[in-house]
């Protein structure tokens, strides 16, 4: 220390701190002091075991500040720059039994007063000083702050009637306090704890939200703010959770009202699938139906007339019948009562006489007896008639089968008699082939001969053909077509997936797909002249973690997009990966789309989808029908959507009409004719009709490269409204005295179809045109393109075709992304800048000006609860600036929307760093 010490304090110095000061003086002596005096080993510095804390002035109270530090000789407080009096200081010594150091602690009090005499941008503050012999020790300054806490609540919740299930939103903002008020929810006077209940989401803005409404939920909720000063409670709100009520299933309808004729058949239902509750609406519709019935009257059967008398029998009687049919029992009628037959004696009664029964029984014996003997002759005939045959054909007749295939089995085929009329021609060979087909008509044996048609016999069971039914026979038909189509030709030239085993595999084609090893530093991922890129922030990928991440524009049938209905696909289906990977923080997919969003009113109903890994397409969100359950957030553009999303995967863009405005999507016209010179008379004109999007235009170039088209000038948009109109192509002034069109038809037209489904590539038509002799080049024409009942462009051609070298097309700036960056330097706002700004606005303000405002400015407010539920609202805004603004990456627009929002301390750190 200098041997004159200032002295903190204007009034007078105690005896003590004079000879503190004369210790000091003598200390710079003490060089010359004689080696032989015993030394006192050197003090060391100062050290605070307890520094002071900050402090809140409540009403009149005063602050303490307490400070102690070892060893320690003096202790003085110095506020906002000025040593407090000595006379202000409430001082303790005490010596520290393990170290034998001086322990010395100093109070002093800081009222209201003092607080509010201070002026200045400063708080109030103060600051310990300690000295010892080895020099003096400063502590960290404590500030002191009037507390406050106003009445009025800046937003109070509002009472409201919610169906069941919805998602409901309660907003508080608290009343302006120091220190901020912290905010509870009370339910029916109980407070809740989103710990003990998932359902309950409280977001850093104090809002409350209720996911999905219960019953139980119905209740009053009173928003509590509270500090050091005072707690504030906001008016009460009611919720009211109804349920609206739904119609049970029909019950089985009754018995027809009339037991015979014309009724009446009636069913009910009830209005209890749920009941009404809380003021919920009752059903709609008719609680009971009725219709017609009838029911068919019985019919009791009648008879008819007795028919005639049979003829007189041997027994001298006849009989006489009648039927229950005038009219016939119907529909449960009774039947007919009585006998159906009667029988009486025919003669009168003259015939009497009967066979004697002993003569009867004789006959019938004599005639059992020769039926047994006519039997056993036509055995003994058939029997030796057998014994004959089988005799003859002993060695003639081979095995059927073996006989069939003796062209296969020579040596086991014995050639059959000339002499038997039953077996097959031995000069013709069997025709194995004739077995293949179904014979209708009967099979007959060919005898020799060429004109014994007349002789054919029948030969459907003849056990020749007994083993004609087993022989197999395997046909393998090849069959080749050929089309000739004036729309897509995508399979013809670009084959991006092979099948075997059963399995898909996409196969990367370097012009479509890019991929890179990203760590903890992020990174970003493009396609050059697709418009399509990964976004990787830093922090997304685990720190020491490293994953090959790729991106693909898939072209394969399997990972086509479908389209259902009046559905229409608006940008390339594309794949980024590795899918299981997890994520720390949101990535931002940017995928071109052609939706025509520019009209006053909005006329897409915009669909994300995404493909899962059993090939199926499912919903991920609907733009403007977002809930807490939605995992992404997607921002539209004019050309481009920006999807903020934490799992990655293979997603799409559909749309819709939304009436009762048809909607309408971008489409560009490319004109291709064949490179220069011609040296055929034909010559070939070919227009595309695709999507508006990098992608699809980089496709068509590619395909016409290899084919060895040239774009005659720059694609033309055309709007193509959903109207069911096809598109429309025609070819005019077509000089006819040197050329001529083999076009048969007027026109040609492209389904409306196959452009609004939007997974068609490559749609074009072809005009042929025939020049009348090589010397002449010149060619003129006017080509119309349009939608039925729409818009369209027209093509002026004027060419030589012996001059057409090539062709240029101008890609948009959108579709210039770069290829690949990683680490810091694939984003243009430094780090340092993003976290001061994330410290600045992810705490909420009570003015409002913290993210939600930093959203508003950069129109990206369409739904907020998706960034209230990250643990960085302001970490995602940036992100997704820094998607959107890859073509332009500057700070120009993020440093207007902080101007606005008055942040000029972060807007010097912008200037300062972003500098460097």
């Amino acid at each position: 220390m200098s041997g004159n010490l200032q002295v903190p304090w204007k009034s007078g110095v105690t005896s003590h701190s004079k000879n503190w000061q004369i210790c000091c003086k003598t200390s710079d002596y003490s060089e010359v002091v004689s080696d032989s005096f015993p030394s006192a080993p050197a003090e060391p510095l100062p050290e605070f075991q307890l520094e002071p804390e900050d402090g809140f002035v409540v009403k009149n109270r005063p602050v303490q500040l307490r400070c102690r530090a070892a060893p320690a000789t003096q202790i003085y407080f110095k506020c906002n720059g000025e040593w407090v009096n000595q006379n202000d200081h409430v001082t303790k010594e005490s010596l520290d039994q393990i170290t034998g150091l001086v322990v010395r602690e100093v109070d002093i009090s800081v009222s209201r007063t003092q607080v509010e005499e201070l002026f200045g941008l400063e708080d109030y503050w103060c600051q310990c000083v300690a000295w010892s012999s080895a020099g003096t020790t400063k502590s960290s300054r404590a500030y002191v702050h009037i507390a406050y806490l106003r009445k009025a609540f800046e937003q109070e919740p509002l009472g409201r009637e919610v169906r069941l299930e919805q998602e409901v939103l309660l907003q508080c903002r608290p009343p302006e306090g120091i220190p901020p008020a912290e905010v509870d929810w009370l339910k029916n006077e109980e407070t809740i704890d989103p710990s003990q209940d998932s359902n309950f989401l409280m977001t850093i803005d104090h809002d409350l939200i209720i996911k999905q409404a219960r019953l139980s939920d119905t209740a009053n909720y009173t928003c509590v703010a509270r500090n050091h000063v005072a707690r504030r409670r906001s008016s009460t709100a009611a919720l009211i959770v109804y349920v609206s009520g739904g119609w049970s299933s029909w019950t089985e309808w009754l018995e027809c009202s009339a037991r015979c004729g014309r009724g009446w058949q009636r069913r009910t239902r009830s209005c209890t699938n749920p009941a009404p509750l809380n003021g919920g609406a009752f059903c709609e519709g008719p609680p009971f139906q009725r219709v017609t019935c009838t029911t068919l009257c019985p019919v009791d059967g009648g008879w008819t007339e007795w028919a005639k008398w049979s003829v007189c029998g041997t027994e001298c009687t006849h009989w006489t019948s009648r039927e229950c049919q005038a009219p016939p029992p119907r529909n449960g009628g009774l039947h007919c009562s009585g006998s159906m037959m009667e029988s009486k004696n025919c003669t009168d009664g003259l015939c009497t006489r009967t066979l004697d029964p002993g003569i009867g029984v004789m006959v019938y014996a004599g005639l059992v007896g020769a039926l047994l003997l006519s039997v056993v002759l036509v055995l003994c005939v058939g029997v030796l008639a057998y014994r004959r045959n089988c005799h003859h054909l002993q060695g003639d007749i081979t095995d059927s089968s073996s006989a069939l295939t003796a062209a296969f089995h020579p040596g086991n085929y014995k050639p059959p008699r000339q002499d038997n009329p039953h077996l097959l021609h031995p000069s013709a060979p069997p025709d194995l082939t004739a077995t293949a087909g179904t014979f209708r008509d009967p099979l007959f044996s060919l005898r020799q001969g060429a004109n014994d048609g007349h002789h054919k016999i029948p030969m459907t069971t003849s056990p020749l053909l007994d083993p004609l039914p087993s022989l197999k026979i395997k046909v393998c038909v090849c069959v080749r077509v050929r089309v000739r189509v004036c729309v897509d030709q995508s399979d013809v030239f670009m084959k991006d997936e092979y099948h075997h085993g059963g399995h898909h595999t996409v196969v990367r084609d370097p012009g479509h797909s890019t991929s890179a090893t990203l760590g903890s530093l992020g990174g970003r991922l493009g396609i050059p002249n697709t418009g399509v890129s990964l976004l990787v922030p830093p922090g997304t990928i685990p720190q020491g973690k490293f994953y090959e991440m790729y991106l693909i524009i898939n072209k394969s049938e399997k990972t086509t997009l479908p389209s259902e209905g009046s559905q229409t696909v608006l940008s390339p289906v594309v794949s980024c990966g590795p899918s299981g990977m997890l994520l720390s923080r949101p990535v931002v997919l940017t995928l071109p789309h052609c939706a025509q969003l520019d009209t006053p009113t909005p006329d897409w109903t915009l669909t994300l989808k995404t493909q899962t890994h059993q090939g199926a397409w499912e919903e991920v969100l609907t733009v403007g029908e977002e809930s807490l359950s939605s995992p992404c957030y997607l921002q539209l553009e004019e050309s481009n959507c920006h999807v903020v999303m934490e799992q990655l995967g293979t997603y799409g863009l559909v749309g819709q009409s939304c009436p009762p405005q048809p909607a309408c999507k971008r489409l560009q016209l490319a004109l291709f004719a064949p490179r220069a010179p011609c040296l055929s008379l034909d010559y070939i004109l070919r227009i595309y009709c695709t999507q508006d999007t990098p992608h699809a235009l980089r496709e068509v170039l590619e395909l016409e490269r290899s084919l060895g088209g040239v774009l005659m000038e720059d694609p033309k948009p055309l709007l193509f409204k959903d109207s069911y109109h096809n598109l429309r192509l025609s070819i005019h002034d077509i000089p006819h005295s040197h050329w001529r069109s083999k076009l048969l038809a007027k026109y040609q037209e492209i389904p409306f179809h196959h452009i609004w489904s939007g997974g068609q590539r490559l749609l074009h038509c072809t005009f042929s045109l025939e020049r009348g002799s090589l010397a002449v080049s010149q060619l003129s024409c006017k080509i119309c393109v349009r939608q039925v009942e729409g818009e369209g462009q027209i093509f002026q051609l004027h060419t030589d075709i012996q001059e057409v070298t090539g062709g240029r097309v101008s890609l948009p700036e959108s579709a210039l992304s770069r290829i690949l960056t990683v680490g810091p330097y694939a984003f243009r706002l430094p780090t340092t800048i993003r976290q001061k700004i994330c410290a600045s606005l992810d705490a909420p303000s009570a003015r409002g000006c913290d993210w939600r405002l930093l959203a508003h400015s950069l129109d990206f407010d369409r739904y907020l609860n998706y960034f209230a539920t990250k643990p960085s609202p302001t970490a995602v805004l940036l992100d997704l600036w820094e998607a959107c603004h890859q073509g332009d990456a500057d700070l120009v627009s993020l440093a207007t929307a902080l101007e606005e929002m008055g942040k000029s301390e972060v807007m010097v750190v912008m200037m300062t760093d972003g500098d460097c």
